[in-house]
């Protein structure tokens, strides 16, 4: 087996490109911005590759750091639940919730901690996979599921609409239909497509514009490396406002036009089992706070 690099380094690295700041990242671990610079050009050192594209007002995730982002966070958080649970044995009750990587990521673990303040009485294990799991075969307990209702011997519950819209990085000063154009345009790859699912060609149709040439847009299989691309200034792309909310409120992302495409609805499906009548409210409560939270802001 490989010998890993410090978990410090690592740590900063996470930290440093879940923010697009050293600076963040320092206060967030409380070491100073140089502590940090120091651990990420050392982790760089030691795999022979740049992670960052450093500049005197910003930095940016070189492709190399977009492949090691979501496996470094993903890690930290899979350890952070663990070591919760150790240190939690009362909670004998463990609730598994099947969601896809990118509603995982991006929407599920940054939103933990308003669950655990509310006392759920069990430990919350996420199953984050793009394939839909058997809850009846007791891959999971619950699922957020993407698409249209009913799904066949499962009680679903709406949980959020999803929509769909421009969005890119300031540094690309795009702010008007001209400007894109000229811009290269990045889109997520969808396995099942239908009349909802979000392309270029749809939206430029919903504009009144021009098709573009589907094959100027460079594609991407996982959601997170689209987000990334886009923080990154690598071009324009149809983004979810649900998955990026906080860079929209950081202003390390802006939607400079509409239309917005409607998507789908995502759904907390389960089996209706007996056992799930005690915590099943909890977690329909802390979805619904969370979501009221988001239509607020």
């Amino acid at each position: 087996m490989s010998r890993l690099p410090t978990v410090t380094a690592l740590r900063a690295f996470e930290a440093a490109a879940r923010h697009l700041s050293f600076k963040r990242a320092a206060g967030e671990l409380a070491v100073t911005p140089t502590a940090i610079s120091h651990q990420v050009r050392q982790l760089e050192e030691e795999l022979g590759k740049k992670l960052f594209r450093r500049t005197p007002r910003k930095v940016e995730l070189t492709p190399e750091g977009q492949d090691l982002f979501p496996v470094v966070r993903n890690a930290f958080a899979s350890m952070a639940m663990a070591v919760d649970r150790i240190r939690t044995p009362t909670r004998d009750r463990v609730l598994t919730l099947s969601a896809t990587t990118g509603f995982t990521a991006r929407w599920l673990i940054p939103r933990l901690a308003g669950l655990k303040a509310r006392g759920p009485g069990f430990t919350l294990r996420l199953h984050a996979s793009d394939d839909p799991v058997d809850l009846h075969g007791g891959e999971a307990d619950l699922a957020i599921r993407y698409g249209t209702a009913p799904f066949p011997g499962l009680v679903a519950e709406p949980v959020l609409e999803e929509s769909f819209a421009p969005m890119c990085s300031p540094a690309l000063a795009i702010g008007s239909y001209s400007d894109l154009q000229n811009a290269p345009l990045l889109r997520s790859e969808w396995r099942l497509e239908d009349a909802r699912t979000p392309s270029w060609r749809r939206w430029h149709e919903t504009a009144g514009l021009p098709a573009p040439n589907a094959d100027a847009a460079t594609v991407f299989t996982d959601d997170n490396h689209l987000i990334l691309a886009t923080l990154a200034g690598q071009g324009v792309a149809l983004l979810s406002p649900v998955l990026v909310a906080e860079e929209l409120a950081s202003g390390a992302l802006v939607r400079p036009f509409g239309p917005e495409l409607a998507g789908e609805t995502y759904y907390l499906v389960h089996t209706g089992r007996e056992d799930l009548e005690t915590d099943l409210p909890v977690l329909r409560d802390w979805l619904k706070g969370e979501t009221a939270c988001l239509t607020a802001e």
